[in-house]
């Protein structure tokens, strides 16, 4: 029998792909800028294509990325501050820490649809494992 080459655990976080099977969309749409309307940034498939593994796991379950989402955008602003400091230097004698923080918001702003998603696929992450026998076992359930 051959054995499926196991896909690569970052690319499918970037990707964002299934945890459970690393192969199925999680998101109707791959592009979250696509839309223009932010109201379709989260539209989902009920269950992975690949895997049949349910992505909402029980009522309210996503209120959990939010944790994540602020930890994301803790992270963006820390690297843009540091990129700021190696390249421009910070400064309140001209006002070099105020552009920094201007366009650390510009940043946020523009890259929020992505990082949003981004939490999703993280946070399901903590409660579904990949799984190299998806096609025989059950999906992952919370009790």
């Amino acid at each position: 029998m051959l054995k499926k080459p196991r896909p690569n655990y970052y690319w499918s976080i970037l990707t964002m792909k299934c945890p459970r099977c690393r192969r199925g969309p999680m998101f109707t749409n791959s592009n979250p800028f696509k839309s223009l309307k932010l109201s379709h940034i989260f539209d989902m498939p009920e269950k992975c294509p690949v895997c049949r593994q349910k992505f909402d796991l029980e009522a309210g379950f996503w209120f959990g990325t939010g944790y994540v989402s602020y930890a994301l955008a803790v992270a963006v602003s820390v690297a843009t501050f540091i990129a700021w400091l190696v390249f421009i230097g910070v400064s309140t004698d001209d006002n070099r820490i105020f552009w920094w923080l201007g366009t650390n918001t510009v940043v946020l702003v523009i890259t929020q649809p992505w990082l949003m998603r981004l939490s999703r696929v993280l946070y399901i992450r903590f409660f579904v494992k990949y799984d190299e026998n998806y096609e025989q076992t059950e999906p992952v359930t919370l009790h």
